[in-house]
């Protein structure tokens, strides 16, 4: 399987448990592995997936409807991302730099990995 990926997306949404997340939101950055079969012999885009497209539907994800748990966020940007026919397998990681822990510490996030065939499934 080849794999397409779009890393560090960031955007502000409003996701977390405390109210303070969610009134004042905060900075989310995603990563994303589409798995799926490149065509290497075409050169249209219509052989492929829209980057462009697949990043404007995760920040719409960061900014949209908020959720308690990134594991929630990650869930619905794969499902997004599994909503595109040519994409068999998605992994996506959400990090949450400024997550209210009493530790120090530079990142937290979550990291899924679904498929196409769990999807249908369901």
């Amino acid at each position: 399987m080849d794999a397409i990926s779009i890393t560090g997306l960031t955007a502000t949404g409003f996701h977390g448990v405390f109210p303070e997340e969610r009134l004042n939101g905060q900075r989310f950055v995603v990563d994303v592995e589409l798995g799926l079969h490149v065509e290497t012999r075409s050169d249209e885009l219509s052989d492929t997936v829209d980057y462009a497209g697949i990043a404007d539907l995760i920040r719409a994800e960061i900014e949209g409807e908020p959720c308690r748990l990134i594991e929630t966020l990650a869930g619905r940007i794969a499902d997004r991302c599994l909503s595109n026919s040519l994409v068999q397998q998605v992994r996506v990681t959400v990090h949450k730099p400024q997550a209210p822990v009493p530790h120090e510490l530079s990142d937290l996030s979550v990291t899924i990995t679904r498929s196409s065939h769990e999807q249908r499934s369901l």
